[in-house]
């Protein structure tokens, strides 16, 4: 497990985001990094993609099921890895990087950022492969906390011929998104109309992001992505955050019956039986002002 250092360079403190980043952050519900991963970094984690990709693990997660785990024997369109960071050490390194930990907890104001869980997603070239408007939130019904934030990092530059994140500017105050968990439904022409119907204005930001940079959406942001038409493969990390605050609630939904994520079946329970969404194995520190 990756030890928690909570000291930035002058350098890095100068990547942090501004009050005027902040403030346009929660007005529009996103936010593009300067350039913050350091090219070895970037190509660290690319290495460490590769090797997941091969089968290579560092660690075992305890349980196989009810999670998405692309391997060679599914579809050779989308792969969706989730949990990566548990599972290799180069991967493990990007998501617990205190620069981004840093940025998130300046971006929500929180004095303290923890991992929440990750994907790592890849789109081979021409290959039709979007991905489903959606909001993290949707899926995790049991967070108290409406600050989780994803950081979404391409690992080379990225156009929009590779199929980059695409946000709907302002889309986390449009509310009655609780249920939206439609990743993989890729229809997204025929919800952006629902949408206008609806008297919701659409408006599209691709993440045209160079190799270092990095963007971050909040939980309630809708966003999806188009298909890969470009002759490079698209592989990204996708890291999910969690603010101090954040712990577990039980949810129902909307036909009574209990909902859970994944990760309450990976961390140590409190003593009252409920999950414990601060448990370091599993959510570890990746920033604190303290």
């Amino acid at each position: 497990m990756a030890i928690f250092n909570g000291e930035l360079t002058l350098e890095q403190t100068k990547l942090l985001p501004s009050e005027s980043d902040i403030e346009f952050y929660e007005q529009h519900g996103w936010y593009k990094s300067p350039f913050i991963l350091p090219e070895e970094v970037i190509n660290l984690a690319l290495e460490g993609a590769e090797k997941f990709y091969r089968g290579e693990r560092d660690a075992i997660l305890k349980t196989k099921d009810g999670f998405v785990d692309w391997t060679p024997h599914n579809s050779q369109g989308l792969r969706n890895n989730e949990f990566v960071s548990l599972q290799k050490h180069e991967l493990r390194q990007l998501a617990l990087n205190p620069v981004l930990g840093a940025i998130a907890a300046k971006l929500t104001r929180s004095s303290e950022i923890r991992l929440l869980d990750d994907q790592l997603i890849s789109k081979p070239p021409k290959t039709n492969t979007p991905i489903g408007w959606h909001t993290d939130r949707a899926y995790w019904a049991t967070c108290s906390s409406d600050r989780l934030l994803t950081a979404w990092i391409p690992l080379l530059d990225c156009d929009e011929s590779l199929g980059p994140l695409v946000v709907i500017d302002g889309s986390h105050h449009w509310g009655g998104l609780e249920h939206m968990r439609l990743f993989n439904d890729p229809n997204l022409e025929e919800l952006e109309a629902e949408f206008v119907q609806q008297g919701k204005e659409v408006v599209k930001v691709p993440m045209v992001l160079k190799k270092g940079q990095v963007s971050f959406h909040n939980c309630w942001t809708v966003h999806g992505s188009y298909s890969n038409s470009s002759n490079q493969t698209r592989t990204a990390m996708s890291v999910h955050y969690q603010d101090r605050e954040n712990h577990y609630r039980p949810y129902q939904d909307l036909q009574g019956k209990e909902v859970h994520m994944f990760d309450e079946q990976l961390c140590r329970k409190l003593p009252n039986g409920d999950p414990d969404f601060s448990d370091p194995d599993v959510f570890p520190v990746v920033w604190s002002a303290s």
